[in-house]
């Protein structure tokens, strides 16, 4: 006799019908639904019926026992995972029950709260253990944005944006976290624009002093400084028809600032020396990691420039804000090292996806990339392990917001529950302080306010 509920997540097998529904009844006040099942033949009728996200088994029952059961499973449903219970909490009798394929083991006189965490944990990695095998299902589907890869909504969303502007012809500000991939949306862009067939070129804005820099985007004639040799066209004029990339835009020099708006304003640059101008007709995309709302109240960078280069904003989510994207692209990265290393690994261990998925990325997809070739690397296994994993992940721990306990002494002013929620949103935003005014619905001053009269009452 069993009870079932319509979607039970886990069956639990037991000759002993009181034990069955004594666990029933806990696991349903925890918000965990199950069914029991007194013998093994029950139980494996059920699974043909049911879909279970993990089962519960005792070891000793008449017939089949809770090891041959484990053993049937293992051949014929290898992805739920199972936990084992018995009385005979030996060493012998847990090997035994690994041997069989069990999940984990617990023993008898069951700890309610023991058994609850151990089947949210099956239960999870089971959960896990699907998603992974459905992104490496997708692995091959070809993605309409070239390089840039994910499923999630702020992916989604990305792509419509990216649809949109690239049958425009205005002027683009990428911004987004170190490694949140700004240069591979900048190509998207062009390649699905009418510029597509000419020229792209990126420039980075923050490796060329102020001199090397105007002369990189705007050329200069021979003899216009010490080491100028010869005549040289800007990038302006090179991509002529294209597209130009000015990537780490907020570390421009506000003196560069000021040419660089005169030519977005005429469409002409001078070169370098040269008292003569040529006309350019190029799309300008720019992209930066700084929060430039912020530097233009502080005056250090140009408003009206940024108006001029912000006629479209796209803002690139954080890797930790996309969900299970994180293993998707470590599906992907995984293949694309294995191949080059002609290293037969078919996926990632246990834990592995958990590990991923719990991280914070400050480098975002870049530290993804990296951490996946460094795996692929050091393996012995046909599957990245957790050991594979850098120790910073591998011993990561989430923050939380601490507001004290139950003990009266414990308890902190809502004054210090507010400074607490602002910090951790500028800590989870990289410190952009527009974000976090988004977020928070404060704008930057009262953010800034706050936490300078928070620090002074400390």
């Amino acid at each position: 006799m069993n009870n079932t509920s319509p979607n039970p997540q886990v069956m639990i097998v037991d000759d002993e019908r009181n034990m069955c529904e004594l666990i029933e009844t806990d696991l349903r006040l925890r918000g965990i639904s199950s069914c029991w099942y007194t013998s093994v033949p029950e139980a494996l009728e059920a699974i043909h019926q049911y879909n279970f996200d993990a089962i519960l088994t005792d070891v000793r029952m008449p017939g089949t026992t809770g090891l041959q059961f484990c053993q049937q499973l293992s051949q014929t449903r290898p992805d739920i995972p199972v936990v084992v219970m018995t009385a005979f909490g030996t060493l012998e009798t847990a090997v035994s029950a690994m041997r069989s394929g069990a999940y984990d083991f617990i023993t008898k006189p069951i700890e309610m709260d023991l058994l609850s965490i151990t089947l949210q944990r099956a239960i999870q990695h089971r959960q896990l253990t699907e998603q992974v095998q459905l992104l490496e299902s997708h692995h091959t589907s070809a993605s309409a944005f070239g390089e840039i890869l994910g499923q999630s909504p702020p992916m989604r969303k990305l792509y419509d944006q990216l649809t949109q502007v690239a049958a425009s012809d205005a002027a683009v500000l990428i911004t987004g976290e170190s490694g949140t991939g700004k240069e591979l949306v900048a190509r998207s862009i062009h390649s699905k624009s009418r510029r597509a067939e000419q020229p792209f070129i990126a420039i980075n804005c923050a490796a060329l002093n102020e001199t090397l820099l105007e002369s990189e985007l705007f050329g200069h004639v021979k003899g216009a400084f010490t080491d100028a040799k010869g005549e040289r066209k800007g990038l302006f004029v090179e991509a002529n028809g294209g597209t130009l990339l000015l990537d780490e835009m907020g570390e421009m020099p506000v003196s560069m600032q000021v040419k660089l708006l005169r030519a977005l304003e005429e469409r002409k640059v001078r070169p370098v020396g040269s008292d003569k101008e040529t006309a350019f007709d190029v799309r300008v995309l720019t992209a930066t990691n700084r929060d430039l709302e912020t530097a233009v109240s502080e005056g250090r960078f140009r408003e009206d420039l940024y108006y001029r280069i912000n006629v479209i904003g796209i803002e690139l989510p954080a890797l930790r804000s996309r969900g299970t994207d994180v293993l998707y692209l470590a599906d992907h990265f995984l293949k694309q090292f294995a191949a080059n290393e002609s290293k037969p690994i078919s996926g990632m261990a246990d834990g592995v996806a958990e590990k991923l998925l719990s991280y914070s990325w400050p480098g975002n997809v870049r530290e993804l990339r990296n951490v996946m070739e460094r795996a692929v690397a050091l393996t012995r296994y046909d599957k990245i392990t957790v050991e594979d994993l850098p120790e910073k992940i591998r011993n990561f721990k989430s923050g939380t917001i601490f507001i004290g306990g139950l003990d009266p002494t414990e308890l902190v002013s809502m004054e210090e529950i507010e400074r607490r929620y602002i910090s951790h949103v500028l800590e989870a935003v990289n410190n952009n302080q527009t974000q976090a005014a988004r977020i928070l619905g404060l704008d930057r001053k009262t953010i800034y306010r706050k936490l300078k009269l928070a620090e002074a009452s400390s």
